[in-house]
């Protein structure tokens, strides 16, 4: 495709040369002089520059961030360059620009904004191809970031559980502008994660919360080690205070049953595997004590009126 496009430009500038030469109008050189301009940056850029150095790039994700820029590059350079060619003099140049400028802002202010915010996201990087994040309320996978807008692999919504809806949600780039953007995925693969466990006030609670602690510390050994490590790096990066990873129990007294908030780490990408894994072996480990019972919701009768004769 590089190649066609090359060599059609070439083609192109070589006719429009031969143009200028028979004819000597000004507007046939201008002609010339853009198509030159285009076939010489998209050959530098494009060809030379891009080809070189993506042979020493070996992520996947870096290349296509790397590809990215060199476009943008090469429509601002492209751009730039015509503009002098078309418009000599400098004042007139300058107005054009402020006419153009505004007629942008007023008909095309949301394609403005969405370009901006894509070059703001190639520069800042407040997220990358194949993070999970969530702004202005849409979740999902980033599948690729254009100059206007960011396609994400869609989850939550209807789903119940961090897991894909299926469909693919393009998102304006303007949102990193306006909304705050939640990174799961940013520097470390962990989060936390909880439930909640209700047990009847005559159950043994003492034992069978060191029973869930051994469990949910078997089940995350290896991601608790991880995490470990990842916390040790964002400390580095961060300002950031000491995270226990190990998992804990909170304790609530209500009127009907006594609380378990259970509290572990996990991997983002499989919080609801992991958290199905670990309700069947503590529901499996309560089911095997007779004085560990689960809670509801219950009314008790205490006493019926008396009928009237």
């Amino acid at each position: 495709m590089k190649i066609k496009f090359l060599t059609i430009s070439i083609i192109l500038t070589i006719i429009s040369w031969f143009i200028s030469i028979q004819y000597k109008f000004q507007i046939y050189t201008n002609i010339y002089f853009s198509l030159l301009t285009i076939t010489a940056t998209y050959l530098f850029l494009k060809i030379i520059i891009e080809n070189m150095i993506l042979k020493k790039i070996k992520n996947s994700k870096s290349k296509y961030s790397f590809k990215k820029i060199i476009l943008i590059l090469n429509y601002l350079i492209s751009l730039s360059i015509l503009s002098f060619i078309w418009i000599n003099n400098i004042n007139s140049l300058l107005i054009a620009y402020g006419i153009l400028t505004a007629g942008i802002a007023l008909a095309l202010q949301d394609v403005f904004k969405n370009f901006i915010g894509g070059i703001i996201i190639f520069v800042s990087k407040p997220f990358k191809i194949g993070d999970r994040i969530e702004i202005n309320s849409k979740c999902g996978d980033i599948l690729d970031i254009g100059l206007l807008y960011t396609s994400i692999l869609e989850i939550k919504e209807w789903i119940k559980g961090d897991q894909a809806t299926g469909r693919i949600v393009k998102i304006p780039n303007s949102y990193i502008l306006t909304y705050s953007t939640s990174n799961y995925t940013e520097d470390h693969e962990f989060i936390w994660d909880e439930f909640y466990i209700p047990l009847t006030y005559n159950s043994n609670w003492k034992k069978i919360q060191d029973k869930i602690i051994k469990i949910i510390t078997k089940e995350t050994k290896e991601i608790m080690i991880n995490a470990e490590k990842e916390i040790t790096n964002l400390e580095e990066k961060y300002y950031l205070e000491k995270r226990p990873t190990q998992p804990a129990i909170y304790m609530t007294l209500t009127d009907n049953w006594i609380g378990l908030t259970v509290r572990y780490i996990t991997k983002t990408r499989n919080r609801r595997t992991i958290h199905s894994n670990i309700s069947k072996l503590i529901l499996d480990e309560i089911h095997k004590h007779k004085d560990v019972k689960i809670a509801s919701q219950t009314i008790d009768i205490v006493g019926m009126p008396k009928a009237r004769k």
